[in-house]
């Protein structure tokens, strides 16, 4: 029984990896969608809504180094339209610099996880990794209507 389940756990992975190359787009949505899950809770205790957590940041931070590694590889040019996609034309014009923010995310957070131990490194550091995110929104994401 065990074995069919690592057999399934594995063609899933597989799929899911094929599945990404085939459809860039839905693979960075889900990557930015987990972004934005993971970020939830921190940011309700940066606002004092929830109590401080060090493993829910761990998390996040995780979260963020993990998918800054596979994010520039996603939006390859064929993947400017379609999808539902909010990515404005700037990305593919600033290639570079947009790929940078992300070097940034991951870089970031890789340090926060060391950095952040306690709630007062918490609130200190976290609010910069925040602005990470922003940097990202501000310039190359479309608003919402």
């Amino acid at each position: 029984m065990k074995l069919k389940l690592l057999a399934g756990a594995t063609l899933l992975v597989a799929a899911s990896a094929v599945y990404a190359q085939n459809d860039p787009i839905a693979a960075r949505r889900a990557i930015l969608k987990g972004f934005g899950d993971a970020t939830k809770a921190p940011a309700a205790m940066l606002k004092g809504e929830e109590k401080f957590d060090l493993a829910k940041v761990q998390t996040a931070l995780k979260t963020y180094s993990d998918g800054a590694k596979k994010l520039p590889a996603l939006f390859p040019d064929n993947s400017k339209t379609g999808g539902d996609t909010a990515a404005l034309p700037k990305i593919w014009e600033d290639k570079t610099r947009f790929e940078s923010l992300y070097a940034k995310l991951g870089q970031d957070a890789a340090a926060n996880m060391t950095a952040i131990v306690d709630e007062a490194s918490f609130k200190r550091e976290f609010p910069k990794q925040l602005g990470d995110c922003k940097a990202c929104h501000d310039d190359y994401r479309a608003k919402k209507q």
